[in-house]
């Protein structure tokens, strides 16, 4: 298989999956996988070959989004890539353009793992020293794919998500002088577990050497 070859030689840099569709409407919004008229691509771009068959790797443009009772798919073009920032170096974080993520391929089974946070840059300072800071999601892709070696293809088998949440405010009482809302799990609602998605409709990714 090429890119098994390929990595045993050194020669894995640049090789990546790409697949192409329209761009979510919501950004934060699971449930919703409507989508606008732009065209956007999922892009898996081999970065580094670490051996034993993981590879560092740098997703660009996002990841498909589905539901369980829709045959629609987009790409979730900002919270899947997220956000960064260094408030003494940076000022207040910015949209990136490309995350890292991490891929483990034994030559049929690709499992890729990304990472993100997304923040709605919503944070206030009120009177009296009140504050509320912005929300704040972090979020976890893990994408389960199956090498199609006569289409040089990996289809997309199941995707488990995840998305988090934390938000700091002023506390209601003088004894609580601010209040820390954490959730590992905040898919569907407060207390919830990761989502175990398979897609209804085929989504390929096609090889790119």
């Amino acid at each position: 298989m090429c890119v098994v070859s390929l990595a045993c030689y050194g020669y894995a840099w640049g090789i990546s999956i790409i697949y192409e569709g329209f761009e979510c409407f919501a950004i934060i919004d699971d449930n919703d996988s409507s989508s606008n008229l732009n065209v956007i691509e999922s892009k898996f771009e081999v970065s580094e070959v670490i051996g034993g068959g993981f590879y560092r790797l740098r997703l660009t443009g996002g990841v498909p989004r589905f539901t369980r009772d829709s045959q629609e798919v987009c790409i979730d073009s900002v919270a899947a890539i997220g956000f960064s920032g260094v408030p003494e170096t940076e000022g207040l974080p910015s949209q990136l353009s490309f995350v890292e993520a991490t891929g483990y391929f034994n030559g049929t089974d690709l499992v890729i793992s990304a990472n993100s946070i997304y923040t709605d840059l919503s944070a206030i300072r009120g009177a009296f020293s009140s504050f509320s800071s912005s929300r704040i999601y972090p979020i976890s892709n893990t994408l389960f794919f199956k090498f199609n070696s006569q289409k040089s293809t990996f289809v997309l088998q199941k995707l488990i998500h995840n998305k988090g949440f934390t938000h700091t405010s002023t506390g209601s009482a003088t004894s609580i002088p601010f209040l820390e809302t954490i959730l590992p799990s905040f898919n569907d609602s407060v207390i919830d577990k990761p989502a175990i998605l398979t897609p209804t409709i085929n989504i390929e990714y096609q090889l790119i050497q």
